[in-house]
């Protein structure tokens, strides 16, 4: 005869597997490429019907400083993109440039947006390379792009990947990478700025996008003025272990109770974005000029930031002959770290040929408000080389 269950008992049982199987429902619908691929990237995920993107005044910029464009992939894909004019140089042809054409230009190359670029002897380009979800002008994206252009001479020219906003095209890695390539071709080849007067400005997915189109562009010799990645992670399948959605929800971490459970989800990634392996590779080819930042919150609830020390590691590990013991490691790190808190420190390598890796924890910021900070814009100026001494050695405590 089958035993009663209190209502209370059957609470508590309903409480445990109820979670528990969303949870299990969750993981085998993520293993199905399709789905893998909209919880990944989340590109469909936007307020496009809340608000005009071609209409960058909402967002708190001056009329003609940014110039909606299209770029089209060698694979025939169309990305929107943003190219935000500097305050200061804006304020020097504001009259020409407030008497553009509004909205998505048909030709950016006849848009006096783009002549400015074009005449611009000291033009620095930052390219912003965002996070999954939303599109270019989601949550914290303007403002973090205000923080570069209202009082710098930089110009900001940001992306939608393909899938994303207004771009077409299904996301993918060799996708976004591509989406990537094909606006620093444009940088370089069509606005005729050369690659050390550019840097890549990655955050969260954007670090993966940044390091892969970095060692693409190292693998032909070309080496830009810095990268920067902001709340970067080594790879994809390692991230998700410790990774929240929203900065609640755990994705593989109840997994690591079982290796061998965790082991099969991580295999079943069908995307891995390796940029831990890419950042050692794009050092070892480095042959003239390196200026690599990595900057994490303290705070971030998203990406744990110890997956920056992973970054670093790896980056590191090819500047010595043969790698880094790994017994050794900390003690190595230590003498070329600068602690001013607990939760706060600055570690610099410095190394032949030309080659400064940087890594900063910063207290606070969490997953997207690190953006507009001053440790990113600061990561910025150093790439361009703007900044003093160049701290290799722990000086004080």
């Amino acid at each position: 005869m089958p035993v009663a269950l209190s209502p209370i008992l059957r609470t508590a049982i309903w409480a445990v597997v109820a979670p528990f199987g969303f949870y299990c429902s969750l993981l085998a619908l993520g293993s199905i490429p399709f789905f893998q691929r909209h919880l990944l990237y989340l590109h469909r995920v936007n307020g496009l019907w809340l608000r005009d993107i071609n209409e960058p005044e909402l967002f708190g910029f001056a009329k003609g400083q940014v110039t909606p464009f299209f770029l089209t992939t060698p694979d025939n894909e169309s990305i929107y993109s943003w190219h935000i004019t500097p305050l200061p140089l804006y304020l020097q042809n504001e009259e020409a440039l407030a008497s553009q054409e509004p909205g998505v230009a048909p030709d950016i190359t006849a848009t006096e947006s783009f002549r400015v670029l074009k005449g611009d002897p000291k033009a620095r380009i930052v390219i912003y390379l965002h996070g999954n979800a939303g599109d270019i002008a989601q949550a914290h994206r303007p403002d973090s792009y205000h923080v570069l252009t209202d009082a710098s001479p930089y110009h900001v020219i940001a992306l939608d990947y393909r899938g994303f906003g207004y771009s077409t095209g299904t996301p993918s890695e060799p996708g976004l990478i591509q989406d990537a390539a094909t606006l620093i071709d444009w940088v370089i080849n069509v606005a005729g700025i050369p690659p050390d007067r550019i840097v890549l400005l990655g955050q969260s997915l954007g670090t993966a996008v940044a390091s892969g189109v970095a060692e693409r562009y190292a693998a032909e010799g070309v080496e830009f003025g810095g990268i920067v990645l902001v709340a970067g992670f080594s790879s994809l399948p390692t991230m998700l272990g410790g990774y929240r959605m929203g900065g609640v929800i755990p994705v593989l971490g109840p997994l690591r109770a079982w290796p061998s459970l965790l082991r099969v989800a991580e295999g079943v990634i069908w995307e891995k974005w390796p940029s831990a392996q890419r950042l050692e590779r794009l050092v070892r080819l480095t042959k003239t000029r390196l200026r690599l930042s990595l900057v994490a919150a303290k705070d971030d609830a998203d990406i744990p930031w110890v997956e920056s020390d992973k970054l670093f590691r790896a980056a590191a590990n090819a500047t010595v002959d043969g790698g880094l013991e790994e017994e050794s490691f900390a003690a190595w790190k230590e003498e070329r770290t600068i602690r001013n808190r607990d939760d706060a420190f600055v570690t610099t390598l410095t190394a032949e040929p030309n080659i400064v890796i940087r890594q900063e924890l910063f207290p606070y910021g969490g997953h997207n408000a690190i953006m507009g900070h001053a440790p990113v814009a600061l990561a910025v100026m150093r790439c361009f080389d703007l900044g003093g001494t160049v701290y290799t050695e722990k000086t004080s405590k």
